[in-house]
């Protein structure tokens, strides 16, 4: 009897993640969780500033159509009237990676001047999961200050910093350890980050 429900049951949806990329550096970041999130079925809303595309291709050697072309859908900035914009598009989750200070400000101080920062600020007022990635070192008061406004209103400040307990190889694993860190921050099925399960564990005493 469990068994004939279940199979009439509704399939389940895939996560509907909206990712942005900014001019801050990590744009490695970005580039990572796209194919990972595509390689664990999660569907992908795309949106890019120009200082994005900029930072794509000055550290990756990427163009924007190549990024692009990771995603399921891509929306330009500039397309305030796009299905992001509204509440009723009903997203699983938002990322922003990397996020840049000038974008924290703005999803800080609801400045919904973009398709990026409107679909934050949408994030928000429907209480729905938001993180981002924020790139600067050191931070000032004012950067402070908006990161714990954006955490008061119910984001997620996660800065892209790596772990070395578990003594990663290289760069490509301490990144994709970060993103598998994101997607499962974000609940994404299916994300696996490295786990620590002890001193004495993780040493082989």
């Amino acid at each position: 009897m469990a068994a004939s429900a279940q199979a009439g049951a509704p399939p389940v949806a895939p996560p509907r993640l909206v990712v942005g990329i900014t001019g801050a550096t990590g744009a490695i970041y970005a580039h990572r969780l796209l194919q990972r999130a595509r390689s664990l079925g999660a569907e992908t809303h795309l949106v890019v500033t120009p200082a994005g595309v900029l930072n794509l291709h000055h550290e990756l050697g990427l163009e924007r159509r190549e990024v692009e072309a990771l995603a399921d859908h891509s929306y330009s900035p500039g397309d305030v009237g796009a299905c992001l914009a509204s509440g009723s598009f009903d997203a699983s989750a938002m990322v922003i990676a990397p996020c840049s200070m000038k974008t924290l400000a703005s999803v800080a101080h609801g400045f919904g001047d973009n398709l990026l920062t409107r679909a934050a600020d949408v994030m928000l007022k429907e209480r729905r999961p938001l993180l981002l990635m924020v790139r600067e070192t050191p931070f000032n008061l004012a950067h402070l200050r908006n990161m714990t406004a954006v955490t008061e209103m119910g984001g997620i400040v996660f800065p892209p910093l790596p772990a070395f307990y578990h003594r990663p190889k290289d760069i490509d694993e301490m990144v994709a350890d970060t993103v598998e860190r994101v997607l499962q921050t974000l609940r994404v099925p299916g994300a696996q980050p490295m786990r620590w399960d002890g001193l004495r564990a993780n040493s082989g005493s």
